[in-house]
């Protein structure tokens, strides 16, 4: 008999039990509900109400829209609505959801800007069933300019996406999560995303530069909080890229401890070609090898998530 075929047969009390045995059985069990799509519902709660997650950290190549993406796709396995918000005029997040993003392509541009309904303009995302994606395309690059003479111009992305929400919710659509994946850059789309968010997920590169800059992004983040967004919480830190062989991965992971405590997830993320492959083949990790390091890292990050403020 094959391990998925005994994995099948086996009750959802005897996969919580060896889950917890051993690490290679923890992976072999998450293996095969990455491959076979299953769930367990006590592992992964619903929230009672739609949590809003914007990504964010203005310095660049420390794993933001991999984290949105991948982080996004765990939470879809295991039966969550989500809606990915592609805010970075690169379409970074719609490349790794195979979702269409070419110019003249209607997106998240078109409901900045020009205030069209966010259900005109998502996109279903075909590998993973639970994801919806609002694209971006080249047009959002002028859109920093745009704003600037726009009335209420922070709150742009907020109306839209509570207008969408609600109707979303109305019609038994509800969905579990939000993600907003950022601009390396504190902007008004950042500005925006920040102001529609009420959680922030900072995915944090475990390297010597990691926390440059990231007092800005923190004073940044009060002050939304202070003048738009009283809600607003750094609720998530995920360590990226992080090498378990090297001393300094260990004492830039401990100084992230330190200072943000339990919103740091206990899982951190390895350094993989698996993962950096992935979107060039227009797929999540999890997609496209979902026996990786890199793809159960974030399918663990995933259920640390899912088990934080889900009530």
């Amino acid at each position: 008999m094959t391990a998925a075929q005994i994995a099948a047969r086996a009750t959802s009390d005897e996969l919580q039990r060896r889950l917890l045995e051993t690490p290679i059985a923890a992976a072999t069990e998450r293996t095969l509900l990455v491959n076979e799509g299953r769930t367990m519902g006590r592992e992964f709660p619903l929230p009672a109400q739609t949590r809003v997650f914007v990504v964010a950290n203005q310095k660049g190549g420390v794993g933001k829209t991999t984290t949105t993406v991948n982080v996004a796709a765990g939470l879809a396995l295991y039966g969550a609505r989500i809606l990915v918000i592609d805010l970075d005029p690169q379409g970074n997040a719609s490349t790794a959801l195979g979702i269409d993003h070419s110019e003249g392509t209607p997106g998240v541009y078109e409901a900045v800007i020009e205030g069209q309904p966010l259900g005109k303009l998502v996109q279903p995302c075909a590998e993973h069933p639970g994801i919806m994606v609002i694209p971006a395309t080249i047009d959002l690059a002028g859109a920093e300019i745009e704003l600037v003479s726009v009335v209420a111009r922070e709150s742009r992305l907020k109306n839209v996406l509570d207008a969408f929400l609600a109707e979303s919710e109305a019609a038994g659509e509800k969905f579990d999560y939000v993600f907003i994946d950022c601009p390396p850059s504190l902007g008004l789309l950042t500005v925006n995303a920040l102001t529609a968010a009420r959680e922030v997920l900072v995915p944090i590169q475990s390297e010597y530069y990691a926390l440059e800059g990231l007092s800005q992004l923190l004073r940044h983040i009060d002050m939304v909080k202070s003048h738009l967004n009283p809600a607003l919480d750094v609720s998530t830190i995920l360590l990226t890229m992080y090498d378990a062989r090297t001393k300094l991965a260990g004492e830039v992971a401990a100084e992230v401890r330190g200072h943000f405590k339990d919103a740091v997830l206990r899982t951190a993320v390895p350094r993989s070609v698996r993962i950096s492959e992935a979107p060039s083949h227009g797929q999540t990790v999890l997609a496209y090898d979902p026996a990786s390091a890199g793809a159960l890292s974030y399918l663990e990050a995933s259920r640390e998530i899912a088990m934080r403020n889900s009530n």
